[in-house]
Order: structure tokens, then sequence, then C-alpha cells
């Protein structure tokens, strides 16, 4: 890699949807929308810019039959400084985001890799929406790297939407995993060392709603749009190629246009829209009414949230007999997008927007661009744009009579519709510019070079190691222990592949806890013990102390903050100081006086404190630094010794073993009491339940896995 010393390295992380350089598909689903655009064109402005050396976006590869074969390449070039790199996670083919929540982990390992091959690892992480949060977390954890979140649209406002408007909760549990992306997004926000909006509405009205609440680390750098695409065009409406897709279903085509252009979901609300329109005869009488949502061929066919909206939308059209007034074509393609919007402003009509919440508001920019006035709903980001163009009205975008009053006003005030063309065309290159963006954007990134302490590599405590090239890790108590004959089989196993593989620990106990307890049950001292749930590391065989990862996760570890926050809260009581250590806290848990676990996890938020904190076995509760994990101390082991996760058979039997078991280790439960707190991992990939307890059920996944075949590392 060359450059300047001091040129910005940035990686750019945007999980779902489709993703490429060329001819976006917007509007083909829920996922390919806005945000898609939006990182696209970021990377494409911040590698123009001289203060930045490379731009990687990274998104997820994808093979898949229904899509085209751009998305499975591993690369492709944005500008000279900039391309996007796609990194594969889960199943090959092409899903919606909800359904990636149990891929984030095998992406977020596989991105680490990716990574470590790099001429050098990057200056900062910044992650788009709830998944892509999620694995820049789980990766600035595991370097230290600082990490930039950019929410796009987030899951309690959404919630909050979607039930206003009659869905159910266990259909949002369903349909959105709402609640596993906010708690996602709990955790990301106490991570975040900066966090970007495109409005300031976003930081009141909806960033507020979470526990982990800084407006100090918030700022807000709007997005730019492409001027040279989006700009007017003079002559008659006729003149516009698009014109000519909507003659069919229009008997007045001449007439101004009231155009809305979206993905066909809930949230955009256009089936509110449609009842607007439906419902006054003044706006039929003097516009049409054209709603350009996605591309379809059947849909019968389509995903069932777009089923149910342009279903309603054409059955309202037959309710208020809008045959003639109303145009929803099927097909579009992106390059028409910029005549679209042209059209409705050739046509002295209006462009609107009525979503029930709308994070930012591209569209609105690129209709503005084209000199369309604006109505748009008064909930997210256009409350800054129209504030900032002053080109048209905000509205309720439930309270279809204001819907309708806001066109009307516009459309029959030739003086007004004017006004609000120009000032749009004046405002939207003043205050949107990418230039401006991406400029602003380093401004806000420079200081966060300072707080980049990589993890230092630890030095070999002993020669043998470097044969060793894969790994046991297990737990004690609810893994390895509790079968003696399956304990002397293991321990037999192990000896006879000492030469190839690592013997690990990893447990909640203190180490001299557990090398007691190894002893008294006659277990050989492992290779590596990760002991207190993933705060400390110790190496055989003068059981030495890795001290740079005891610096790495004390970052924002604040002990007494935290025990003075638990003191108040009942049913918490700390155990003996023979379970306590520098990095973890431990309490006994009264299910029956102390809150859930969730409640104490927002206390905690709410007072600053970003920690990793988990309840176990039903009555233990254990704190630790948001950087400690036994996954997390596990991956760190990995790539300090070059060891493949692929090769790290990982065994455990209770809830605070989860979180090694995700992503791309080879992970086998064991059969025990406290097995079923590991249940919903039966669904993912990587993962044995043995039909044997304890040792007994890690050597049957060692016969699962094959694992000291030679070629194992391609399982």
């Amino acid at each position: 890699m060359t450059g300047k010393a001091d040129a910005f390295y940035i990686v750019l992380i945007s999980v779902h949807g489709l993703i490429r350089g060329h001819d976006l598909e917007l509007g083909r689903d829920a996922d390919t929308g806005g945000q898609t655009k939006y990182v696209v064109d970021l990377a494409r402005a911040l590698g123009q810019q001289e203060t930045v050396e490379r731009v990687d976006l990274i998104t997820r590869q994808i093979n898949d039959d229904q899509v085209s074969r751009d998305y499975d390449q591993p690369s492709e070039v944005l500008n000279d400084n900039a391309r996007i790199i796609r990194i594969p996670a889960g199943p090959e083919g092409y899903i919606p985001k909800e359904e990636l929540w149990d891929c984030l982990d095998i992406f977020a390992d596989n991105l680490l890799q990716w990574l470590s091959q790099q001429p050098r690892m990057p200056d900062v992480l910044h992650g788009h929406y709830a998944d892509a949060g999620y694995v820049g977390m789980r990766l600035s954890h595991l370097t230290g790297i600082p990490l930039v979140f950019t929410g796009h649209s987030l899951g309690r406002d959404k919630r909050t939407q979607l039930l206003a408007m009659g869905l159910h909760g266990d259909l949002l549990e369903q349909r959105y995993h709402i609640s596993r992306r906010i708690n996602a997004e709990e955790d990301v926000l106490a991570t975040a060392d900066l966090v970007i909006t495109s409005t300031h509405n976003e930081i009141s009205e909806q960033y507020e709603l979470y526990d982990y609440y800084h407006p100090e680390r918030m700022v807000v750098i709007a997005p730019g749009t492409d001027l040279e695409q989006f700009h007017p065009a003079g002559g008659a409406p006729s003149k516009v190629g698009f014109s000519q897709a909507l003659k069919p279903f229009l008997t007045e085509p001449e007439k101004p246009i009231i155009l809305a252009l979206s993905r066909p979901d809930e949230r955009k609300n256009i089936v509110s829209l449609v009842k607007a329109y439906g419902e006054s005869t003044e706006l039929q009488a003097l516009a049409n009414l054209v709603i350009i949502a996605g591309n379809r061929d059947d849909i019968r066919e389509m995903n069932e949230g777009a089923q149910a909206v342009l279903t309603e939308i054409l059955l309202l059209a037959d309710c208020y007999d809008l045959y003639g007034k109303l145009a929803l074509p099927k097909h579009h393609k992106q390059e028409d997008v910029p005549d679209i919007y042209r059209l409705a402003a050739l046509s002295k009509g209006v462009f609107i927007n009525p979503a029930l919440t709308e994070p930012f508001g591209l569209t609105l920019l690129e209709a503005a661009a084209c000199g369309a006035p604006l109505v748009a709903t008064e909930n997210g980001g256009p409350v800054d744009i129209i504030g900032n163009c002053n080109n048209g009205l905000l509205v309720d975008p439930l309270d279809t009579q204001a819907i309708a009053d806001a066109l009307l006003s516009i459309l029959t005030n030739p003086g007004q519709w004017q006004t609000f063309s120009e000032h749009g065309l004046r405002n939207v290159r003043r205050f949107y510019s990418w230039q401006a963006h991406a400029q602003r954007y380093l401004d806000k990134l420079q200081p966060l070079l300072k707080l980049h302490q990589p993890v230092i590599k630890s030095t070999p405590v002993r020669n043998a190691l470097r044969y060793q090239n894969r790994a046991i890790f297990t737990d004690i108590d609810q893994s390895l222990l509790g079968n003696a004959e399956g304990l002397q089989q293991f321990v037999h196993t192990l000896r006879s592949q000492r030469k190839n593989v690592f013997f690990g620990i990893a447990t909640g106990r203190r180490l001299d806890s557990a090398l007691a307890i190894l002893k008294k049950n006659g277990v050989p001292t492992p290779d590596v013990l990760i002991t207190s749930l993933g705060t400390e590391i110790y190496y055989a065989p003068h059981i030495k102390t890795d001290t740079a990862w005891a610096r790495h996760i004390d970052y924002h570890w604040n002990p007494k903050a935290i025990r003075r926050v638990m003191a108040d809260i009942p049913g918490m009581t700390l155990q003996p100081s023979s379970e306590q250590s520098r990095f973890k806290i431990s309490y006994h848990y009264d299910t029956h006086l102390a809150p859930s676990p969730e409640d104490i996890n927002a206390l905690l938020r709410q007072e600053d404190q970003a920690v990793n904190a988990n309840q176990a076995f039903g009555q233990f509760f254990d704190i630790v630094p948001a950087r400690a994990s036994k996954g997390l101390a596990l991956r760190y082991f990995a790539r300090q010794w070059n060891i493949p996760l692929e090769r790290i058979l990982v065994a455990g039997g209770s809830g605070a073993d989860e979180d090694m078991m995700h992503g791309n280790t080879l992970a086998v439960v064991v059969a025990n009491r406290h097995r079923e707190e590991l249940s919903q991992l039966y669904e993912a990939e990587r993962i044995y339940f043995a039909q044997q307890p304890h040792a007994l059920g890690i050597i049957e996944a060692i016969e699962h896995y094959d694992f000291f075949k030679d070629d194992m590392g391609a399982i």
C-alpha cells in the first residue's frame, strides 16, 4: 500500500442488500434502497479526497442465480482509491437482512481474516445499519480500531411506528427480529466513538430513545446528491422519455403529477397517500397520482410485505375508482429516475414522501435538484431538508386530510409552486454536495486516530507451540468435568495428539481455582487458560499472563462506578472475594427479587457503563469489560498464534459459552442439565449438539468433525 503516512485508510461496512458500483437496483426489495446508494456514493466521495489513502466498502458476497453475478465478485473498483470488497457470510444465496443475524459472526470472522492479510489495518471502521454496526463492534472490540456508526433506520423508532399502524408485537418479532436488532443497536451505541447522523431530528427524536444516549458523540453530516445526474430539464413533459410508460394508465396525462417513489413497504406509507388522493375529488381533478414502487413481474411472487402494500393500493384504486388517474408502472430502470423527477417538475407537480418515518430522505434531495416542490413526513430527516431548503411542506403521515391539504396548497398556488421550486434548486446545491460531506466527515474522523491503540502481538513462550496447528478449548464445569470415564478418554486423546493441538481452557473461574480443580481431576496443565470469563489469558508452562490483553480490555472499564450502580438493585448480592477479579464483578442473582437481566443492562447503559453483563445458570450475574468475553479472548489467541478459527474446536454446555460458538469455530454443545441455555443455537452453522455428556460429548465431536485429519481446515 502506498500513500501519505498520515492519510486515512477507511473501512465502510454495509452487509445487506445488493451493492455494486453501477446500475444500482434501488427499490428491488426492502434491502436495496437509499442506504445502498448512500454507502456507494460515500465511498466514491471519500476516495477522491487528498487525505484518504484507501476506502474499502465491505459487503456480503452473494452467489445466487436469481441475482446478477456482479454480487459474487470478490472486489470491484469504484475509483483510484475506493473499491467494494465482498466477504462470504453464511449461505451463499441472497437472503433478507432479517435472516442475516445468525450469519454476522461468520461475516465478522471472515472480515477480520481478510483485514489481517492487508498491508495494514484500517484507521477507522464505519458500520452502516444495525447489522453492520454489530460486525464493526466485534472487530473494534478485538482490534481496538475506533468505531463509527450510522443507523440509517433505528429499531426502536421502527417498532413504535409499526405498532401505531396496528401490527402486533409478535408479528414484529417474527418478521423483523426487532428485539435482537434493538439489543444490537444498544450495544453498538455503547461502543461507538462517533455516531454520524443525517439530521438533528435523528438525534433528538430517535437516538434519544436508547439507553446509551450520548449526543456529544453524535454529529450531523447531511449526505450529498449527484447534481450532475439530478438537474432540471426544459421542454414539455411529453418530451421526457418515461412519459411513454405512464400513458397506458392516464386518461389526461398532461395534468400535473403527484409523484411518490419508494419501495412497496408498510413504513413508506404509500397506502395513506392513495387514501388521501382517493378521498379528495379536488385533488383528482387537479392532478394525476404516479407511484413508482420498485419493479415487479408478478405481485404474487413478491415478499409478504410488498404483496400486502401493492394489493392494498390496487384495492383502493378500485374502491375510489381511480382508473385513468393513478399510474403504477411495473418496471423502471435506475437511469430512468432523474427523468421521473423531471417529469413531475415539468408538469408543475409535486414530489411526496409520506413515510411513517424517514431517517434522511435522499429522494427528496433528488426531486428538489430536478425542480419539484416537496411534501414530506414530519418524522425524521425531511424536517432538516425542508428547513434548510424551504421548498415544501411537512405533514403528519397518518393524517390523510393533512396530506391532501398540503398537496392542494401547492398545486393551486402557482406562485408558491414557483418559489418552492427555485428554493429547492438553489439550496440543494448549497447544503447537500458530496464534496462538502466528505470534507466534514474527514474533519470529524481526525480526533479518532488518537484513540487507536493496536493490540501488541505477544512473544511466544516456548518454541514447541509453533508446531501446533489446531486447538481444543473447553469450559470446565459444564463441559469437561462430570464423567470420570469420559475424562480419562479425553485426556488419553489429548496426549496422543500433543504435538498437533493446543489444549485450552475457557472458564468463568479464576486462575487459582481453575488450576486446582484441573489438578484434582488429573487433567494435564493446558497450554492456554482463558479465565474469569475471558478477562485473563495465561500461557504454559510458567503460567505467564498476557499483559497486552489486560491493557486492551481495560478500555473504559470503571469497576467503582459499576459497583455503585449495582448497589441499589434488589436481589443482587456480591459473591465472595474469591470469585472477584480485576476485570470481573460477580453477583448472586435472586430471581424472585432482581430485575430482569435486560433491565439491569439497560440501567448500566443509562449510567454510561459500557460493559459485557450476563446471567448464568439462573443464579449468577457477571460483569466484565465490553472488550472481554470468552469468544473475544479466544479470537485474540487465534490471531496471536495464527491458528485459523476453522481449526479450533470449542466445547460448551451453558449460556456463558455461547459467545465462543458463533462464527467460524467448530463448536459442540455437550449434553448436560444446562444445555437448554444454548437451545437457540440448533440452527446455527458449525455447532454440533452431542448426545453424550461432558468429556464424552467432546470426544463425540472430535469424531463428528474428524478433527485430527490433515485437511480438516476445509470443513
